[in-house]
């Protein structure tokens, strides 16, 4: 995943995890959902929201590196 310099909101994060909601496994769609119920710093927001974009484009492979950096964060 290439470096964004746009900032994501809290909004645009949640979008694209309800954008996503049905490719994500539904475990990992609930902590990061969950994860999101506290205010998070503007460089977690980047990563998650760049972390779920065209998650559903993926490979598994690619979805599976995905999910272990996803869980990363949401289990700190």
């Amino acid at each position: 995943m290439s470096e964004c310099q746009l900032n994501h909101s809290y909004a645009d994060v949640v979008n694209k995890l309800e954008s996503q909601k049905d490719f994500l496994p539904e475990a990992l769609y609930a902590k990061v959902q969950h994860y999101l119920q506290e205010e998070r710093t503007q460089d977690l927001l980047n990563e998650l929201f760049h972390l779920l974009k065209k998650y559903d484009l993926a490979s598994s492979e690619e979805q599976e590196v995905r999910n272990n950096r996803l869980t990363m964060i949401v289990d700190n």
